[in-house]
């Protein structure tokens, strides 16, 4: 009998993950062989959802998610100095005006899902960008299906990760490679155990996605003060990457697919279609504003602040202005979804 009550300490529990990283790295190591985009992170999450859906139902490994958006988060911060943090504040109406516009592009999936039946709060609550635990944590209090709204969510990044880096990455001109960043470890000792308590503190008030925005802000805040201008070790991104990959592979299986084939089916197309608005949204704005279009449409993409991060980082977009479009939609969904569902609520009760 273990010392500990804790359930992570149980050797039955250890046989219930470790087959997660193994297989993940595995199918890490080949796509980044093939040169498969983002290869790290699509290449472990394919690996686990075959494994998975072979009937080996390996579970995440405890922590890995949170370990892995704690040394992404942290990279991406590292992007922002005091030249590109102008940049952004020189736009921050562009940059307002898209996270809007993408929020209200959520209506595409509500008017989608509501034309086939689905009842109004679950098809609310699973069409908004972003944010699908506390999407699901929100929808519970007024009647919608739970189940569902975390099954959009879980198709739309799957969607994302699988669609939108290969989109990129081959449907543009090829970039060469920046020169890495120097890295100063004594900066990164500081930096990486702080991120981590930010993340904790901000958990602990119910801020969303505490692992990726903690470590982000701390990182960018001390990137801009000191004008650092370091980088992180390819290696542990890409250690950050295998993690997030593994997690989220985890949240697929033979049932999953099986479950209201129907349902998923619609949100992949109203995703789609969400995706080829997206696009030409940004495009329009970009043109309007001068700003470059690809990094708009990038930064405007349903879902995923991570992978979207990581995507503009390999293709040497602005990684500060698709995070800041990112995570300024993260908050908007947070603080105006319950608020809009309720006048909408109240200006049409019907069910």
């Amino acid at each position: 009998m273990p010392d500990s009550d804790n359930p992570h300490d149980n050797p039955r529990h250890l046989r219930s993950w470790w087959l997660t990283p193994l297989v993940g790295a595995g199918g890490g190591y080949l796509a980044s062989l093939i040169g498969w985009p983002l290869p790290w992170v699509i290449g472990s999450l394919l690996a686990v959802i075959v494994l998975r859906c072979a009937g080996v139902l390996s579970q995440e490994m405890p922590g890995g998610r949170q370990v892995g958006q704690w040394l992404v988060a942290a990279g991406i911060g590292l992007h922002f100095t005091s030249e590109v943090l102008e940049q952004v504040l020189g736009n921050l109406t562009i940059i307002l005006l898209g996270a809007f516009a993408t929020l209200a592009l959520s209506a595409i999936g509500i008017a989608g899902l509501r034309r086939f039946g689905v009842d109004r709060a679950t098809a609310f609550f699973a069409s908004m960008p972003g944010g699908a635990s506390e999407m699901v944590n929100l929808s519970r209090r007024h009647g919608a299906q739970p189940a569902r709204i975390a099954a959009a969510h879980s198709v739309r990044l799957l969607m994302v990760i699988l669609l939108i880096p290969a989109l990129f990455t081959w449907g543009l001109p090829p970039v060469e490679s920046a020169p890495p960043m120097p890295v100063d470890w004594f900066w990164l000792a500081i930096l990486l155990p702080a991120g981590a308590l930010l993340a904790l503190l901000w958990r602990r008030l119910g801020q969303p996605n505490p692992w990726m925005l903690g470590p982000l802000t701390l990182c960018a805040a001390a990137s801009v003060t000191f004008d650092l201008h370091i980088g992180m070790p390819t290696w542990l991104g890409q250690l950050g990457q295998w993690l997030i990959g593994c997690a989220l592979g985890c949240h697929f299986d033979r049932a999953f697919f099986r479950s209201a084939p129907g349902f998923l089916l619609r949100v992949i197309l109203f995703t789609l279609l969400a995706m080829i608005v997206t696009a030409l949204l940004g495009s329009a704005i970009g043109w309007m504003s001068g700003i470059e279009s690809v990094s708009l449409m990038l930064g405007m993409m349903p879902g995923g602040i991570t992978e979207l991060c990581l995507t503009a980082e390999a293709l040497q977009l602005s990684v500060a202005l698709v995070t800041a479009l990112q995570a300024l939609r993260l908050f908007l969904v947070m603080f105006l979804a319950e608020p809009l569902f309720r006048l909408w609520q109240r200006h049409s009760p019907l069910p």
